[in-house]
């Protein structure tokens, strides 16, 4: 059977869950906090271009996926605002660990939300092919993004 977008999603999202308890986890001496850190936000960012572009453009598209879109749009916007908030503190101070665990708050909740709401409701109004399509389209761009963003 064919990787749908659903399943390649998952794969993204468990990167994510992986880097977030990683970080929490990770010393605040030496550079391990500011790879980890870095490497979540460049996860994260390319997980959310290629998903906005190959998941939530098709469900703006259907009355039905209006409203589950925008909230999914918004809860991106508020990770990245997350991200640039943690990216200016110092990886060793106590004020890096609290704003890592809001962070990592907000990645969980909204893939739990993702995968138990958002999955049913585009799985309605996307098609077998259109699904399977998706995920190559995403899967590529997600690539992409990973290695624009690695460069940077």
């Amino acid at each position: 059977m064919p990787e749908n977008i659903y399943d390649a999603l998952r794969a993204s999202h468990e990167v994510q869950r992986t880097l977030c308890r990683k970080m929490l986890r990770a010393s605040p001496k030496g550079d391990t906090r500011k790879m980890l850190c870095k490497e979540l936000a460049d996860e994260l960012a390319a997980h959310a271009a290629a998903e906005e572009r190959f998941l939530y453009v098709p469900m703006l598209m259907d009355d039905m996926g209006l409203d589950p879109s925008r909230h999914a749009l918004s809860e991106h916007h508020k990770i990245d605002e997350a991200v640039e908030d943690l990216e200016k503190l110092d990886p060793s101070g106590d004020a890096w660990l609290t704003q890592a665990k809001a962070l990592s708050k907000l990645v969980h909740h909204h893939l739990k939300e993702e995968e138990k709401k958002f999955f049913q409701v585009s799985g309605k109004i996307l098609s077998d092919t259109q699904k399977t399509r998706l995920a190559a389209q995403y899967r590529k761009d997600y690539k992409r993004m990973l290695g624009t963003l690695a460069t940077s």
